[in-house]
């Protein structure tokens, strides 16, 4: 899975070369200082905590031992979901010293202006996860989330198909309009949908986008969908887990859960335990290890100077630019592959398997 992706010692290397400053005239005028070499430094702005765990339980820990391993000073912090907060952190970044700027944006106008007045101090920038729409950082790394989308309609296409449903009534939970990333998943999982829509196999029940990724919005804008379909909901497409809970709890209620399918992403602990008792038909799992290196050794390059490789374009499709990126790939986990993310150690056994799960993981094959 590594594949691809600079080894943390190679990053070690990158990062000793430094930044040559140019020299400055002296007092008198008379040449020039000795080139120092600027400090490498990288500053990180995750989102929230809310929207889903893995920005505090995967992607800061995998950061912070990357750029530990590379021997480079990083700060990284969470705005909490607060666009106000997102902006005072970037500023001290900018004022503290940071080389390197990599942002998870709320939204791409308020990762624009940050983005903007990072360049403007010659200071490089990074969109990790999600693209900044007319941004312009000077690279992109994430997971392909048109693939990540199609993978959670197959699944739900699977999981259907494993119950015999027969013209099925399909709700959708969109992610945040203000998230690139939930228009792509919305692309992905669209092009597997829509043509059965179209065809009659499939009925196009209530569709709704969840403002901020909020899951207890999901829930009340759920309850609303199964009230507008009288409860005749066959089968849920929710865009991550903590959405596709959200309508596991509203299902619970009526009594529908492990009845109807729900997909999810991030392979949470919540939405592999769902998987495990049942409830959620599937996720996907996104390597965060490798999403979090990747965008490590672009940070360091662009911190020392190096040009990085093995890049691939993508149009951001406000400006019309190409981005260098690079995109990883997703996995699709269903109950009898829930174990692979168990040994890929981005959960661990005795998180996953507490109480009542316990035998539900002996049963899936997790020791």
């Amino acid at each position: 899975m590594r594949k691809g992706i600079v080894t943390l010692a190679a990053l070690a290397l990158l990062a000793s070369g430094g930044l040559t400053a140019c020299g400055d005239k002296d007092d008198k005028g008379g040449g020039t200082t000795t080139p120092t070499a600027k400090k490498a430094k990288i500053g990180v702005i995750l989102p929230d905590s809310a929207s889903s765990v893995r920005w505090e339980t995967a992607d800061r820990k995998y950061l912070e031992a990357a750029f530990k391993a590379a021997g480079v000073d990083s700060d990284i912090q969470n705005a909490q979901g607060n666009k106000a907060s997102f902006q005072t952190i970037a500023d001290q970044m900018i004022t503290g010293g940071v080389t390197v700027l990599m942002i998870v944006n709320l939204d791409s106008g308020t990762g624009k202006a940050v983005l903007d007045k990072a360049r403007a101090q010659g200071i490089g920038t990074i969109d990790y996860d999600r693209l900044t729409l007319n941004g312009g950082a000077d690279y992109y790394v994430s997971f392909d989330n048109v693939a990540v989308g199609t993978l959670q309609g197959e699944g739900l296409v699977k999981c259907l198909t494993d119950k015999g449903a027969k013209k099925p009534v399909i709700a959708e939970l969109h992610g945040s309009p203000t998230d690139n990333n939930a228009t792509l998943f919305k692309q992905g999982y669209e092009s597997i949908l829509n043509p059965k829509y179209d065809a009659g196999e499939y009925v196009k029940g209530p569709q709704d986008a969840v403002p901020d990724w909020n899951n207890t919005q999901a829930g009340t804008i759920f309850e609303q969908q199964m009230t507008q379909a009288k409860n005749k909901i066959d089968g849920v497409l929710a865009a991550n887990d903590g959405l596709g809970n959200a309508a596991i709890s509203v299902l619970k209620r009526n009594k529908l859960n492990g009845k109807v399918p729900v997909t999810g992403q991030d392979a949470t602990v919540q939405g592999l335990q769902n998987i495990l008792a049942g409830d959620q038909c599937m996720t996907v799992y996104k390597a965060i290890k490798q999403e979090a290196d990747g965008a490590a050794e672009l940070a360091v390059a662009l911190a020392t100077g190096k040009t990085p490789s093995g890049l691939t374009a993508v149009k951001d499709t406000e400006s019309g630019k190409d981005v260098q990126s690079k995109l990883l790939k997703p996995v699709a986990i269903y109950k009898d592959n829930v174990k692979d993310v168990v040994t890929d150690g981005f959960v661990t056994k005795a998180d996953l398997c507490t109480g009542a799960f316990a035998e539900l993981c002996t049963k899936a094959g997790i020791s």
